[in-house]
């Protein structure tokens, strides 16, 4: 069973936990290095900053146990959005984890009026490339063209 939720900065050490294992496990996904987040940058007050910096921080529980993590931020102007940081813990990948966490930033950013969704995907990642299509985002062209990197974007359905 997933059970998705959102987090506060009271959860500074459950996301830190799995943020570390992200960037442990899948270092080339990430533009962060787990070492800016070792020695002095592994501090609670950055970690509860993390959280309340970025407007939506989700946890996904597998059969009760944390196996994976996204943020949504909103722009400014509040007509954009952009999921970040997604992670699925190698032992949960190919059970859904990845689809509800997509869902919950799609729901999020929807509810507050962006028109849309756009994230970043490491360069070879197919994987999580095929994931996002699946849920509707496209391949837009980078500004900077670059192997390194893919932009996604998904536009906000209208009823």
């Amino acid at each position: 069973m997933i059970v998705v939720r959102e987090l506060s900065a009271e959860n500074w050490a459950e996301w830190r936990d799995l943020r570390l294992a992200a960037l442990r496990e899948d270092p080339e996904a990430f533009s962060s290095k787990l070492a800016d987040w070792q020695g002095e940058g592994d501090a609670e007050p950055r970690w509860r900053a993390r959280l309340r910096d970025v407007s939506l921080n989700v946890l996904a529980d597998l059969d009760g146990v944390p196996a994976g993590m996204v943020s949504g931020h909103l722009a400014e102007r509040g007509d954009k959005a952009e999921l970040m940081s997604m992670w699925v813990a190698p032992s949960a990948r190919g059970r859904g984890v990845g689809d509800a966490l997509i869902r919950a930033v799609v729901r999020w950013s929807e509810g507050r009026g962006a028109g849309e969704l756009a994230l970043r995907v490491a360069g070879g990642n197919e994987h999580a490339m095929a994931l996002y299509q699946r849920h509707g985002f496209v391949e837009r062209p980078l500004s900077e063209p670059s192997e390194c990197e893919h932009e996604m974007v998904r536009e906000a359905h209208r009823a």
